[in-house]
């Protein structure tokens, strides 16, 4: 376990709107407002989107199992953004519902915003961190940096 201390720095309320992409949004403001490692959770509704809902065995580096929907779901997610090779990258965990159907996993890809989506961000500071591709592992980790002043 590798982990580093912060505080919260700014907080970001968002409204994303029908026919948006999620995910793309979410890296505008981050690219935007210069953030470079935050934590999010959004609520809302989804048009489309595709999902990792686990790997198709548990081996390392793992094969991903794609799950998605075309018709308009129910949503509420959990991330974080970090940069990746100097430019933000989205992590994004979230269920998403339809009537009896529900399905929970990593967004990843398209994902168009259905009415709207609300999204809260909480900027991290005092550290640090980034990811960095692992080949072996076959994704990216949170890899943390020089602490800095804590103040």
């Amino acid at each position: 376990m590798e982990y580093a201390t912060g505080r919260i720095g700014r907080v970001f309320t968002v409204r994303i709107d029908s026919g948006d992409d999620l995910i793309l949004e979410l890296i505008k403001l981050a690219e935007l407002e210069r953030i470079e490692s935050a934590v999010f959770v959004l609520i809302g509704a989804l048009k489309e989107a595709k999902l990792v809902t686990g790997p198709k065995e548990s081996i390392i580096p793992p094969e991903p199992v794609w799950s998605g929907f075309d018709d308009a779901h129910e949503i509420m997610g959990i991330g974080d953004i970090f940069l990746m090779e100097g430019k933000p990258k989205i992590h994004l965990h979230a269920g998403a519902g339809r009537g009896d159907n529900v399905k929970l996993g990593c967004l990843r890809g398209e994902s168009e915003v259905f009415m709207v989506v609300e999204a809260f961000v909480f900027e991290l500071e005092g550290f640090s961190a980034r990811r960095i591709t692992d080949q072996e592992q076959g994704f990216a980790p949170v890899a943390f940096e020089q602490v800095l002043d804590m103040k």
